[in-house]
């Protein structure tokens, strides 16, 4: 059957943009306030090497207040397509450091969709849609990363997903308290307004989740944090994907488990048990 040359859902595959950023000492001094304990103001100036991941603050996301949608997400329909679901989040992602990043260098993100996908599933039509990233910086190619963003209808009450058990005898398992503080200022830094990370009434209320989401990019930069630690480096490629939505009324988990390969499978886990995010680094 032909594919609809009108359906948002195919006109938006190749769309591309690009964006110009930097982080700069102030904005790394935000981060590490956040992420980082004991963090000392000041310990990363211009010039540093930037920690992994620390590049998605590089390009905050500046539509104008007009330009929200009601969860505080910047409205679809304009780079990423409106595909009739009111929710949507970061469901995955996958990188390959090339090199280094410095704090005030200069960077370039180059972003094309390049595929979206329906699926119709027991809990009602969800879609997948995958972004394509290239971050360059002053001498070239640094990070190639796909993203890829599900949509779907919000529920008319919250069902958790099958509770995925956390790995026996690991490397390591560090917990990081979770506070309304910290997910703010996660927000603060990122310049991220969805509510459901900020706003209790509207989490509990509209997206009927039982309290404050711990973001997935959180999740993902605390899990590097630790992967960094524990091997003594940085990874060259890593991986990410949501599993099961963490909370504000627990504290997180942040596990590592070293596999045979020399990767590093990674997750974040409820102190009850399940997995929050799966992850994996790899080192070359």
């Amino acid at each position: 059957m032909p594919k609809d040359a009108t359906d948002p859902a195919q006109t938006a595959v190749g769309r591309r943009q690009v964006c110009h950023g930097a982080v700069s000492a102030a904005q790394a001094d935000m981060l590490g306030a956040t992420v980082v304990p004991g963090w000392a103001p000041g310990s990363l100036p211009d010039g540093a090497v930037l920690p992994h991941l620390w590049h998605w603050v590089a390009f905050p996301p500046t539509a104008p207040m007009d330009d929200l949608g009601p969860d505080g997400h910047p409205r679809l329909g304009g780079f990423l397509p409106d595909l009739g679901l009111n929710r949507r989040m970061w469901a995955s992602g996958s990188l390959r450091f090339l090199r280094p990043l410095h704090v005030g260098e200069a960077l370039t993100l180059t972003s094309e969709i390049a595929s979206v996908d329906r699926k119709d599933t027991a809990g009602g039509p969800m879609a997948f849609v995958t972004v394509r990233h290239r971050i360059d910086g002053e001498t070239g190619p640094a990070i190639a990363e796909d993203q890829t963003i599900v949509y779907l209808q919000i529920p008319p009450e919250f069902r958790a997903p099958k509770a995925i058990p956390a790995p026996d005898a690991p490397a390591f398992d560090r917990t990081v308290a979770i506070t309304t503080p910290l997910l703010f200022r996660y927000s603060a830094a990122t310049f991220n307004a969805h509510r459901i990370h900020y706003d209790r009434p509207y989490a509990i209320d509209v997206e009927h989740y039982p309290g404050l989401v711990v973001h997935g990019p959180l999740q993902a930069t605390l899990v590097m944090a630790a992967a960094t630690a524990h091997r003594g480096s940085p990874p060259t490629a890593f991986s990410f994907r949501g599993l099961h939505p963490m909370f504000d009324d627990h504290d997180l988990r942040v596990i590592g488990v070293d596999q045979p390969d020399g990767t590093l499978a990674l997750c974040t886990a409820a102190p009850a048990g399940h997995q929050g995010m799966q992850a994996t680094a790899g080192w070359s």
